[in-house]
């Protein structure tokens, strides 16, 4: 077993450039785990093969994005001297991981993954589900345990995802002896950083749906769309009394805002709590509070491009940083894979030539 090692494994499929969803949902806890000095391992890993289960007629879309997506999160602050940040295919074990982990679940248990289900729902796969996107817990399963991984950060919706991975692991070791390490999710401390809703206010943050704002963007472009936000269709004058409820404004301030930004840009609210009670009984225009959400958003993305910028202009190091975390996580997955072996007996060659 791993020592008792504290390792992370958690990641994004690479689809496209990510936004600020990503950002206050699981690239800062990231960052700051990576940075709390409590974990042995850290493994990131951009999940290509799981994006072509349902990218399958378009992996030049998934290969473009593969660098978007390191660069975003080199941009936020992930270490390569911390985080190995690996590409998921290029770690060929955790197919074979999947293969045997196949034997050990049901179609049905399959089926009733409501993660499963509602990406099914979100995709129109009713009626023809591909197999990989179908199998996609199994895989799941096959990233955490490959790596060891004793925490995964997610979100709530992630849950059932890694509750099939503890059940392939218990059925494993209860059929092969203890070999794999049971993992635990670690959920998001920051309630409303769970999910944060698109500018438009609809539920989710999506590339088709236009409403993003990606951490790659140029001021002007994010404060566009700051100013376009959709508050409270009643609030129609200043001095109507506004609805704090799917406010988007309001929404992005609970994620983004501290104290001091109201010192520094708004220093007649002492802070959100005031803010939003003026709101709330009339006398505020929403202009004014987007002006200063647009100032708070800025300040935290201002890093983040600059540090991008950087990166950008030394691709070469991006792809060696690729390079030696793949190879790292590959390594890593390959110790697992030849203990998962032996305990299946299926380690033919090892050392003692066949002992059928």
């Amino acid at each position: 077993m791993g020592e008792n090692k504290k390792i992370i494994l958690t990641g994004d499929r690479p689809t496209g450039k990510l936004h600020v969803g990503h950002y206050v949902g699981s690239l800062k806890r990231r960052v700051e785990l990576q940075n709390s000095g409590e974990y042995d391992e850290i493994y990131i890993m951009i999940a290509d093969a799981q994006a072509l289960t349902d990218n399958a007629d378009n992996p030049q879309k998934v290969r473009d994005n593969i660098l978007e997506v390191a660069l975003d999160y080199l941009s936020v602050g992930i270490d390569p001297a911390k985080s190995n940040i690996l590409i998921q295919s290029y770690v060929s074990e955790l197919t074979e991981l999947s293969f045997y982990y196949m034997n050990l679940v049901t179609v049905s248990r399959l089926q009733r993954n409501p993660t499963v289900k509602a990406e099914i729902q979100m995709r129109n796969f009713e009626t023809s589900i591909p197999v990989g996107f179908f199998t996609y817990p199994i895989s799941q399963a096959a990233d955490i345990t490959a790596f060891e991984a004793t925490a995964v950060p997610a979100g709530e919706d992630q849950m059932p995802m890694v509750e099939q991975t503890k059940e392939i692991v218990h059925k494993f070791n209860s059929v092969y002896g203890e070999t794999l390490v049971d993992p635990q999710i670690l959920l998001p401390s920051n309630k409303v950083c769970l999910r944060l809703p698109g500018i438009d206010g609809k539920a989710k943050m999506s590339k088709s749906l236009g409403n993003c704002i990606y951490l790659s963007e140029p001021e002007a472009e994010v404060k566009k769309k700051i100013m376009s936000m959709f508050t409270d269709p009643d609030h129609i004058r200043i001095e109507d009394p506004g609805k704090l409820e799917g406010n988007m404004v309001f929404t992005y301030l609970d994620a983004f805002c501290r104290q001091e930004h109201f010192a520094e840009y708004l220093p007649e609210y002492a802070n959100l709590d005031e803010l939003k009670e003026h709101y709330k009984r009339g006398g505020l225009g929403d202009v004014k509070v987007k002006k200063f959400l647009n100032n708070v958003v800025q300040e935290e993305l201002r890093p983040i491009r600059a540090k991008r910028a950087e990166y950008e202009k030394n691709m070469d190091e991006v792809y060696e940083i690729l390079k030696k975390g793949s190879e790292a996580a590959k390594e890593k997955a390959a110790v697992t894979l030849s203990k998962v072996k032996a305990a299946m007996k299926i380690n033919y060659f090892d050392g003692q030539g066949i002992r059928l």
